[in-house]
């Protein structure tokens, strides 16, 4: 007897159905000229200006300020490709067979001095580029010119021959705090000026794998390939920081997962401003103290509770740690208030400090914690000898401006004293060390930094003229 219901119902679904389906058969066979009417009979709502009496919030008004002064960025390189793999011998020989290839990539910029055509953008967007163009949000595309870059803060200014040019502002991005709200402008993946919004995640942050000197804004907008160089703004419309980088493990083609990093506007215009005003070049201090993390064996070794800190380990005669009073064995915990984890968060805070600036310092030794005053100097010759004894008797210095302009890295031999030790190892006067145990160096900052642990085999990658090779020192 159970069965007469549910057998009922659905004989009344099937009914239904049929009708349904009949109803929207007929509709579909009507007239469209019946649908077009009926559907511009439909009224048309108008977005509300407010709701409850409140405005409704938008970022339209202060984007439309924003987005004409984010531009976008084209950089071509030109690469040579030979058969031989690169080998100078054959590729001299058989020059015919080597072509030439472009490579493009495409990045972000952001205009800061409409007057002057300032742009600012990453160094890694503009990397070894022959040409760099720039399409403004009109629709404008002008070729730029380089001015300088800073591959340690991956800052980089060009400049473009234009008028009516909106700037954006920069904001003081040291009183931006975790919560705050930002937007990101920029061209990720090339396929047009696009804007994305979250919040300030956190400041400060360094310890990024691959990266050089890091103080970076990270927020959770959405930061994907090609917003490199963009603008992370706030809600005023002011520049706080140059979109630089987005962390994925799976690697940044991956996309956005909400880790993204900016170089701070504080930070951008000290470097710019040094670019702009020093023939491209940035120079950068640093105390003169060789340090190493102080792990559990070396924290028991100095008495220290726990293992934390840089352990000097050598002190650069006539620098300023030297005239501060500094000395091998002290451990530095502290710099200007920030706690300083090992030697990289030292090396880090005293490049991002300007040339004279006063620094302090807390230290620790012999079991007592010591507040110490020092500077920055610009470390501009280096002797060898201090560094590694293969190298006595060598004096390095940095490469000239016109050289580091034209992108080139290194250290330049400044003399080589007869009868020592380098020149027994045949370094000579002139030369360019390029890297070192194949690793490259940038400028005396980084060759120096290669030397933090003395390596048990030292090979100089060296060019002489126009010749290349590898130095064994001995």
């Amino acid at each position: 007897m159970r069965r007469a219901p549910t057998l009922l119902a659905l004989m009344l679904a099937a009914a239904f159905g049929g009708f349904a389906a009949t109803a929207l058969r007929e509709g579909l066979q009507a007239p469209a000229q019946a649908a077009t009417a009926a559907s511009a009979a439909l009224p048309a709502a108008a977005l509300p200006g407010a709701v409850g009496g409140q405005p409704l919030p938008s970022l339209a008004p202060m984007l439309a300020k924003v987005t004409p002064a984010v531009v976008s960025v084209h950089a071509t390189q030109r690469v040579r490709v030979s058969p031989f793999a690169g080998d100078p011998i054959f590729e001299r020989l058989f020059p015919e067979l080597s072509r030439e290839r472009l490579s493009q990539s495409l990045g972000s910029g952001v205009i800061v001095d409409a007057q002057r055509g300032y742009v600012l953008t990453n160094h890694h967007v503009i990397e070894n580029a022959n040409e760099v163009s720039v399409t403004l949000a009109d629709g404008r595309t002008l070729p730029a010119e380089f001015i300088g870059s800073d591959p340690e803060t991956d800052v980089a200014v060009m400049r473009i021959p234009a008028k009516n040019l909106t700037a954006l502002a920069l904001a003081d991005s040291d009183r931006l705090r975790v919560g705050d709200f930002v937007v990101a402008v920029g061209n990720p993946f090339g396929i047009g000026q696009t804007v994305t919004s979250g919040i300030v995640s956190a400041v400060g942050r360094s310890g990024l794998p691959g990266i050089g000197l890091q103080n970076f804004i990270q927020t959770d907008a959405s930061i994907n390939p090609g917003n490199s160089g963009g603008a992370l703004v706030n809600l005023e419309g002011q520049l706080v920081g140059i979109n630089t980088a987005s962390f994925n493990p799976r690697g940044s083609m991956a996309g956005n997962i909400g880790l993204g990093f900016a170089i701070p506007s504080n930070l951008a215009r000290s470097v710019a401003e040094q670019l702009i005003g020093n023939d491209g070049v940035v120079r950068r201090g640093t105390l003169g103290v060789d340090a190493i993390d102080v792990d559990a064996g070396i924290a028991r070794q100095l008495g220290l509770g726990e293992a934390r800190g840089a352990a000097v380990t050598r002190v650069l005669s006539a620098s300023a740690a030297a005239a501060a009073g500094i000395k091998p064995g002290d451990v530095i915990v502290g710099f200007n208030g920030q706690a300083v984890a090992g030697a990289y968060d030292l090396r880090n805070l005293e490049g991002l400090q300007r040339i004279g600036a006063p620094v302090t310092l807390e230290v620790i030794r012999d079991g007592k914690t010591l507040r110490i005053v020092s500077t920055v100097r610009e470390l501009t010759r280096l002797a060898g000898g201090e560094l590694d004894p293969r190298l006595d008797g060598a004096e390095l210095v940095e490469l000239p401006a016109d050289a580091r302009r034209a992108g080139r890295g290194g250290v330049r031999v400044a003399s080589v004293a007869r009868g020592s030790r380098a020149a027994a190892n045949g370094l000579r006067e002139g030369d360019v060390v390029e890297g070192v145990n194949r690793a490259a160096v940038a400028d005396l900052s980084g060759f120096r930094a290669s030397f933090t642990r003395t390596p048990a085999q030292l090979v100089l990658q060296v060019r002489r003229g126009s010749t290349r090779g590898m130095l064994p020192m001995q």
